[in-house]
């Protein structure tokens, strides 16, 4: 399950590394099935430095996960518009940093568990041109256990036109109502510089392969 949740968050969307995104994000569909596929490829030809090395995998994620994430949009949902409005635009900036790199370093560590698993990613089909938000459907086909159904919900940026991923329901838990739930409690007693300074904690803890 961590396997998943870490692909899920891979496609949430923000252009923070635009310049390094290759694939064409103008359908949902397409753009996932393509992202999964170039992820997969580099994971494969990585493996040696990353058993050498796992903090490759931060490289990795940065370099094919994030161009794709929109960070920012996912930051401020899970802060919830009660901490928006209380914080200072230089206090959002920062959480929002921490935050992406606090994705960054979930999505390395789960990316360890990587064993050839395969992706099979919901056809692609038309999306109406008044929807802004979608669901693609994406099953993770691992031999040794039953197929895992994931919903990743991407959001149209109107301005570059551009599909980015923002959330992930897996098991009907979404990703963003689950952090939401877990730091809500600490925002509204400590307030958002604690959290942010917790997640750069988190953030910096190395990245560890774990013994099977």
């Amino acid at each position: 399950m961590k396997f998943l949740r870490c692909l899920m968050l891979a496609f949430l969307a923000l252009p923070m590394l635009a310049q390094a995104a290759t694939v064409d994000q103008t359908n949902p569909y397409t753009m996932m099935d393509k992202v999964s596929a170039k992820l997969f490829q580099t994971l494969k030809a990585e493996q040696p430095k990353i058993q050498a090395n796992p903090e490759e995998l931060r490289i990795i994620v940065k370099q094919e996960l994030l161009p794709y994430i929109n960070a920012r949009y996912a930051a401020y949902k899970v802060l919830g518009n009660n901490n928006l409005k209380k914080a200072t635009a230089a206090q959002r900036d920062a959480f929002t940093k921490a935050f992406t790199d606090y994705l960054v370093a979930s999505y390395a560590q789960v990316l360890t568990q990587y064993t050839d698993q395969k992706i099979q990613i919901e056809p692609a089909k038309p999306v109406p041109a008044d929807r802004s938000i979608v669901s693609v459907r994406v099953d993770i086909i691992d031999p040794q256990r039953p197929p895992i159904r994931l919903d990743f919900k991407l959001r149209l940026n109107k301005k570059t036109k551009e599909w980015q991923g923002f959330d992930m329901v897996a098991e009907g838990v979404s990703m963003i109502s689950t952090k939401q739930s877990e730091w809500s409690g600490e925002l509204r007693t400590k307030g958002i510089d604690v959290v942010t300074q917790n997640l750069r904690d988190l953030a910096a803890k190395p990245i560890q392969i774990e013994k099977k």
